[in-house]
């Protein structure tokens, strides 16, 4: 099997890259395309020659309105020109969008790409989803141009004040559940329309869930997370504070009988667990994809390396007992902690949520790629 993701250095591209790669039945199978590659004849073609599944995710959503609406009609023309010429017949998924029925410059052009996709299956050259998305976020999305979600996160990270449209509303899906219901589609041949449902809000709503998220977060404590959507607003206002927010240090509390200060406080729980490490040993090498795991070194030396998934820049923190400091693990993100010192590591490590063997969400992938 071949998976050709076009617009793989997008936000739904690489979330949708990501989630595959986590699968053994997939990993192995994908070509992701960025703009250049698209662009390039020769390696477009390659990359479509015997597709079995094409997830085009490319598009233009910020130009001028004759070049978004025409651009994306062009994208269309062009794979299924490709798609014909090495005689390669995928099942198509395209990411349209509910703008679609709108008669702007931007859902004139996702329409018009629909259309173009429509005839192509409809001449027998193979199948097609056409997933209807609506405002699509999570981590990694840019500011000013993804979602207003990234816009705020990018604010509050920066201790700017939020530009708010407070008449304004939104249907919010995290990029992860898009991946999710493609992958499912696919596995039972869906074709045809496929609507995905986000949640609603006001955009006030949704700037006052994420101030208040960050209010609680940067004054130490754990906001709710029982709400899977929280959590993943949560999650992504976080990758706006990595890398600069940590080590975030705790306040010690100090008198004649020795110390104390306050590892984690959350306003639902979790689990939490000591550990030792011997010198020299390393610890973690996994990634998540929802979870909110901290590492808080109670005794002894260490650093915590931390490298997104997609790129080859490791974060380096050092942390010791004797200042206590916690970093959160940012999601999509592999991570590992390190005795650096020639005593034994004590180390507290904190998950919001207990650990379910059945559904770890741990996926191993060294830090260093040894």
């Amino acid at each position: 099997m071949k998976i050709v993701i076009t617009g793989a250095n997008g936000l739904l591209g690489r979330h949708i890259h990501l989630h595959l790669r986590a699968r053994d039945a997939y990993r192995d199978k994908l070509v992701l395309l960025d703009r250049h590659a698209f662009n390039d004849d020769a390696t477009l073609a390659d990359a479509l020659r015997d597709a079995e599944w094409v997830i085009h995710c490319a598009g233009i959503n910020r130009d001028s309105d004759e070049r978004v609406e025409y651009g994306n009609r062009e994208l269309a023309e062009r794979l299924t020109q490709v798609l014909q010429g090495v005689g390669a017949s995928p099942h198509l998924f395209y990411a349209n969008s509910v703008q679609r029925d709108r008669d702007v410059a931007y859902g004139r052009g996702k329409l018009a790409a629909h259309q173009v996709f429509a005839d192509w299956s409809e001449r027998g050259s193979g199948r097609y989803t056409e997933l209807v998305l609506p405002h699509v976020f999570g981590e990694g999305g840019r500011p000013h141009y993804n979602s207003a979600i990234h816009t705020f996160c990018h604010q509050l990270a920066q201790g700017e004040d939020l530009a708010i449209n407070g008449g304004g509303q939104v249907e919010l899906l995290h990029a992860q559940d898009i991946a999710a219901a493609i992958v499912a589609a696919f596995e039972r041949g869906q074709t045809g329309e496929l609507r995905l449902q986000g949640r609603s809000m006001s955009v006030a709503a949704a700037a006052g869930k994420l101030v208040d998220m960050h209010r609680s977060y940067t004054g130490d404590v754990i906001p709710d997370l029982r709400d899977a959507f929280d959590l993943q607003l949560f999650n992504t206002l976080r990758s706006f504070l990595y890398p600069g927010y940590y080590p975030k240090a705790l306040k010690l509390h100090s008198d004649d009988r020795g110390a104390l200060f306050e590892g984690v406080k959350n306003r639902n729980g979790g689990q939490a667990f000591l550990s030792t490490t011997k010198p020299g040993i390393t610890r973690g090498n996994h990634y998540h994809f929802n979870k909110v795991e901290r590492f808080l070194v109670v005794k002894g030396q260490a650093v915590i390396r931390i490298r997104h998934l997609l790129d080859d820049k490791v974060e380096e923190f050092h942390v010791s007992g004797e200042a206590p400091a916690y970093v959160d693990m940012p999601t999509l993100h592999t991570h590992s902690i390190t005795n650096t010192g020639e005593e034994e590591l004590l180390t507290l490590f904190w998950s919001h949520e207990i650990f379910d063997p059945d559904n770890p969400d741990t996926y191993f992938e060294p830090v260093l790629g040894q």
